[in-house]
């Protein structure tokens, strides 16, 4: 595994009879010496209690052996010129606390490998506090997942609120050829327990990442994606060659951290300064940092080193752009030579706000080059990846939302069904993540509220897919998600109240739904035919042992005429806890099943088409 510095050399000691910190004095050679001890309150010198055998101070009551607690006073040098806290700051602050939870846990030296996706929630301002909370999660072999906490606390109301929650992975730095392996991490609250399970499942994650990410670019190379994203006659593209900045810096001993490396966070720091230049040159105005992508520290470098930085725009996404950053280092010999060591690429995603705080519309970018075309290309199939790790990895269950279903609202139910599904599909801002032939996949989020689109070309006429379409019983002939469906009420002849079965997904318990189907005909020419489907509660079908009973807060399909022969069916599904796991795969690139039910769903309307009665619709 690659290293690369992880603990900053400001360590903090207690001020007396304040809550303020005293910075550590740098110490010849670049290490770290201690304030000079104060006085205690009563003048007389403290007495100093000798440590336990074995020369380890134990853990307090309570706190794990791997947890480490920071608080920050924001003053102006760490804010920026609108008096909000510098992201570069913060992120230096961040992997300063990891680190030094990991090697509280080790023992030994940790590096920093890798850092997850932050995000980040909050923005913090000058004279309020930044608490940061770390905690070892679960440690492997040579490695150990290090989860921190960020909030910020206002001094005078004394609320506080998170900022981000990260994810990082440290690797232990032994000293020679000794070899160091891991002991177990102590769990002592369910919450440890869970982190710790969780941990296993984000390793792999990380683990596939490279791989799922060289799939979708495959994808994107056999795709046609220039019709859809990248056109060379649009006016108001904006060449990505506009964006590019360089920087250099060299590094001093104030930027190394205790092992000799260049400290982590410091590169961290610099890389968010580049990327925020390379952003504002498109948006002209103020970028704020939202998230950095995950990335990998591929290389170490020393004190003396010229960083070059190298960022520029690779893509734009609506209210947001993302920004790569290469970094790459050169000692005395290889800055002659020009033989550059590249040790990080990472990938940063901004937003911009006007005067009245509303978030802006980046213009479309075009890439020139070929090499300007895969960064546009690798731009979407991260923010694929990242929209999947969001969800998936959240953790949260929906609030059951269903209504109870009774003959006094359910009229306002079928409106509200139709309605709810008139309005998604009219949303702006869709994004394609696939095409295979006939079929495109788009999605949409906003709020934290992920919504899947899926177009599909078909060769029959439109009211002859909305009558096979409307009557879920048929759904199990074209769509394996589907064990059973049955009929448990027929309200009328455009609503119908339906029970379904779905398999089990990793070993969990079998799902099932209680959904509304509401079926609309189009007004007149040129309308839609609408096909809306939303969970309700029915008393006569209550929650079964055998099954785990989700909900399903909108869904359906559109089904527009393109002629007499042909039609664009396009199904929608606002993503719920109880759809994801049967999406899963599919966001994060490792699975097509999304695009194999569309293509069963397709096969299924055209071979039946010729079967069916026209007389029957």
């Amino acid at each position: 595994e690659s290293q690369q510095g992880g603990c900053s050399s400001q360590h903090t000691s207690p001020g007396r009879g304040t809550g303020r910190t005293v910075p550590a004095r740098a110490a010849p050679g670049g290490g770290t010496r201690a304030p000079p001890a104060l006085p205690a309150r009563s003048g007389r010198p403290r007495r100093e209690q000798p440590p336990p055998r074995g020369g380890a101070m134990e853990p307090a009551e309570g706190q794990s052996s791997g947890q480490v607690h920071t608080c920050q006073t924001i003053f102006p040098v760490h804010a920026t010129h609108r008096g909000e806290l510098s992201a570069g700051q913060l992120l230096k602050w961040i992997d300063t606390t990891a680190c030094l939870a990991a090697e509280k846990h080790a023992g030994v030296s940790c590096v920093t490998a890798s850092v997850d996706d932050i995000q980040f929630e909050e923005t913090a301002r000058v004279g309020q506090i930044i608490i940061i909370k770390a905690k070892v999660n679960r440690a492997f072999t040579t490695s150990m997942e290090v989860g921190v906490k960020v909030t910020v606390q206002d001094i005078l109301t004394s609320v506080q609120k998170l900022i981000s929650v990260a994810f990082s992975t440290y690797i232990v730095r032994p000293v020679g050829d000794e070899k160091v392996n891991l002991k177990p991490v102590k769990l002592k609250s369910p919450q440890d327990h869970l982190e710790h399970s969780l941990a296993i499942e984000r390793r792999r994650i990380r683990l596939d990442h490279e791989h799922v990410f060289e799939t979708l670019m495959q994808e994107s190379n056999m795709e046609d994606c220039h019709c859809d994203n990248v056109s060379d006659t649009e006016e108001d593209t904006i060449s990505t060659d506009l964006t590019h900045v360089q920087s250099i810096e060299l590094v001093l001993p104030p930027h190394a951290n205790h092992h000799g490396n260049t400290f982590g966070g410091q590169i961290m720091a610099w890389m968010e300064t580049v990327a925020t230049i390379s952003a504002s040159r498109l948006c002209h105005s103020y970028p704020i940092l939202k998230s950095v992508d995950m990335f990998k520290f591929r290389g170490p470098s020393t004190v003396g080193d010229r960083l070059v930085f190298k960022a520029i725009v690779n893509n734009t996404f609506q209210k947001s752009v993302e920004v790569g950053v290469r970094v790459e280092a050169y000692n005395c010999e290889e800055w002659t030579t020009g033989q550059a060591r590249h040790i990080n690429s990472a990938f940063l995603i901004f937003n911009a706000v006007n005067d009245k705080g509303q978030l802006l519309i980046f213009p479309r970018v075009k890439p020139t080059t070929k090499d300007g075309l895969r960064r546009y290309h690798g731009a979407i199939a991260r923010r694929r990846i990242r929209l999947a790790r969001k969800y998936i990895l959240s953790n949260k269950e929906d609030t059951p939302s269903s209504d109870l279903w009774d003959r006094s609202n359910q009229t306002y139910l079928s409106f509200s069904n139709v309605a709810t599904l008139t309005v998604l599909a009219t949303k702006c801002g869709w994004e394609i993540t696939s095409t295979l032939d006939n079929i495109k996949i788009f999605t949409h989020e906003e709020s934290n509220i992920l919504t899947v689109k899926v177009e599909m070309q078909v060769r029959i006429p439109s009211n002859l897919a909305f009558f096979l379409l409307s009557d879920f019983r048929l759904r199990r002939q074209w769509d394996k998600h589907y064990l059973t469906c049955e009929v448990v009420e027929n309200v009328n002849e455009d609503e119908k109240i339906y029970h379904i079965t779905s398999p089990s997904v990793n070993g969990d318990k079998p799902k099932d739904f209680v959904v509304l189907v509401s079926r609309r005909q189009p007004c007149k020419t040129g309308d839609p035919y609408i096909i809306a489907v939303r969970s309700v509660t029915l008393t006569s079908v209550p929650p079964s042992p055998h099954y785990c009973r989700n909900e399903i807060l909108c869904a359906g399909f559109l089904i527009h005429s393109d002629g007499n022969n042909s039609c664009k069916v396009s199904y929608f599904n606002h993503v719920t806890s109880g759809v994801l796991p049967y999406l899963a795969a599919n966001l994060t690139g490792s699975s097509k099943s999304i695009e194999d039910t569309a293509s069963a769903c397709i096969r299924f309307l055209q071979m039946d088409s010729s079967r069916i009665d026209s007389s029957l619709f």
